[in-house]
């Protein structure tokens, strides 16, 4: 199976393209849902985090997300162990799934593509980019949220410029319209690149 990982800024837009990659028919896996759902039900996932952050980590069953985000707000170190306990668990799902996948190819969206390794065990990676000061907005409007916030988690993030170099499409989310042309034509190349790859592979 050919995966493409799809990734960018927070409050770049990834949700959007991904949607738009969904109705072209290609099968999306949503690693951020998955891992929240990996946290809520996961016995083991539970146990360590408790250990990590404490007994407040959890409330009624329940994933005490101010709580955590705040700890690691003060302290980034937080956030690597976190994903150290939770990522290798996501990536093992995500392998079953893909297995069950009938597609050409499938999208993988990650907002730590890069940050994490993730990008090596992906064939093609795009990214989503748009404006900071459109971001800051987006997540303004979409979340109970400030500056300070936004910034400290865009600073745990490669900018823009450091994923481009290591990505084989870009698509600027700024204008719908313009969004969907290029999620078309990026879906375009994507078949053709996976055809060129069945072809080299039947001529070895």
């Amino acid at each position: 199976m050919i995966i493409v990982g799809l990734t960018g800024g927070i409050g770049s837009g990834k949700t959007t393209v991904a949607k738009q990659f969904s109705k072209l028919g290609i099968p999306v896996y949503i690693a951020d849902d998955e891992a929240k759902s990996l946290m809520k039900r996961s016995k083991i996932i539970k146990r360590k985090l408790i250990k990590l952050f404490g007994d407040q980590a959890y409330v009624d069953g329940e994933l005490n997300r101010p709580y955590l985000a705040n700890i690691i707000f003060n302290d980034k170190t937080y956030l690597q162990k976190m994903n150290a306990i939770v990522h290798p668990k996501v990536a093992r799902h995500f392998e079953k799934w893909a297995l069950k996948q009938d597609a050409p190819y499938v999208i993988k969206e990650v907002a730590i593509l890069f940050e994490n390794g993730g990008d090596k065990a992906c064939d093609f990676v795009i990214t989503v980019t748009a404006p900071i000061e459109t971001r800051i907005k987006r997540l303004l409007k979409r979340d109970d949220t400030s500056e300070e916030k936004i910034e400290a988690i865009m600073k745990n993030q490669w900018t823009d410029e450091e994923k481009l170099k290591h990505s084989h499409f870009v698509i600027e989310n700024t204008v719908l319209e313009n969004t969907i042309d290029q999620v078309v034509k990026t879906h375009k190349k994507l078949l053709e690149k996976v055809e060129s790859k069945k072809n080299a592979s039947r001529s070895t």
